[in-house]
């Protein structure tokens, strides 16, 4: 737990845009810092979003967007969370069913198809992702989840009546089949969450990865609320393995492609090198002195400092380098830093000053 410190890194200086192909990763390393107001000031201002965010247009009249990405396969956004759904010859199947498109995903499926949802596919178990579940109770449709997603939502107490438990459960690869429509299931272990499933559409070359990747866009607040931040990196590669032409995200309302992929990996991996090198900045008596001398008996102080140091090092120099190429890097860089630290000292072990004695 801690004090969130909410940072704003001022504009990049203006230079010519570099073209770069699909697998090219960029980053710019002259860029000039400055720290806005903090949260609590409603005028707080980010840096000006890059050519990288392409967000769809919403129809205010609307609120949602329905793409059509081919093959009886159509996406949906609300300008800020994202599922997928495919139309077969004998059913549709969803993927997910966030809460803030809600009824509007009736709509969205309903202005495109009269066929009933057949199957509802759980990405993983957070609400923001599956709360809508119940607004398909009328069709009962089939619940497909990773089994580990139905052992979290059973453990609910009591039972979430808007995210029912899955029907069907699978601990590696599942595959769904309706009509002439076919989605691949597969769990390859923890990343943003534990049962968070990749999804393969294989004859439209459409794959769907839910809050690991943000096409276009720096991770949401401490890395997307990463569960298990290795697992997370990890994902990335296997994602590439994956013969696609298009990612659909949870968020953001844009499509992704192999370059966000390779290019939000870099960032993380960059995040991780940066943030070890923080970490690891001597013993830090400059920090633990100073701390300990004001909070005496105070343990938690200590950490707190250390880590806040380390965060704010390393959100700033990685904000240098990625500034004005990934959308909003500056508004979790702080939050997404001090993830990064706190994984660097449980998951991959790296204690800074903290090492053994």
């Amino acid at each position: 737990m801690f004090s969130v410190l909410f940072l704003a890194i001022g504009a990049l200086a203006c230079g010519q845009p570099h073209v770069h192909d699909e697998h090219e990763v960029v980053a710019r390393d002259s860029v000039k810092l400055e720290i806005a107001p903090g949260p609590s000031d409603p005028q707080i201002q980010f840096s000006p979003l890059p050519s990288a965010v392409d967000s769809v247009a919403i129809d205010p009249t609307l609120g949602y967007f329905v793409g059509n990405l081919g093959g009886g396969v159509y996406w949906v956004t609300d300008g800020s969370y994202n599922n997928m759904f495919m139309v077969s010859t004998h059913g549709v199947i969803v993927v997910d069913a966030p809460p803030t498109i809600g009824h509007k995903l009736l709509y969205a499926i309903g202005n495109t198809t009269r066929l009933p949802v057949t199957h509802l596919v759980y990405s993983h178990l957070h609400a923001d992702h599956i709360g809508g579940a119940a607004l398909f109770n009328a069709s009962r449709p089939t619940i497909i989840a990773h089994a580990e997603t139905r052992n979290r939502l059973a453990a609910l107490s009591p039972l979430d009546p808007l995210r029912p438990l899955p029907d069907v459960t699978f601990e590696h690869d599942y595959t769904v089949s309706v009509g002439n429509q076919t989605l691949e299931l597969s769990y390859h272990g923890p990343n943003h969450a534990p049962g968070n499933l990749f999804m393969y559409a294989p004859a439209q070359r459409v794959v769907m990865l839910v809050d690991v990747v943000f096409p276009g866009w720096a991770p949401f607040t401490e890395l997307g609320v990463a569960d298990f931040v290795p697992g997370l990196i990890a994902a990335h590669d296997v994602l590439l393995t994956f013969d696609f032409d298009v990612l659909v995200a949870g968020h953001v309302a844009q499509l992704g492609t192999k370059h966000d992929v390779l290019q939000q990996k870099k960032y993380i991996e960059d995040l991780r090198d940066s943030c070890a090198s923080a970490l690891s900045n001597g013993d830090r008596t400059d920090v633990i002195g100073p701390t300990v001398a004001a909070n005496p008996g105070n343990v938690w102080a200590t950490p707190k400092a250390v880590f806040r140091v380390a965060a704010q090092t390393c959100a700033d120099n990685t904000t240098s380098r990625w500034l004005g190429i990934l959308g909003a890097v500056d508004v979790f860089a702080f939050e997404n830093a001090y993830r990064m630290v706190n994984s660097l000292l449980i998951e991959y072990n790296v204690p800074g000053p903290f090492s053994v004695a």
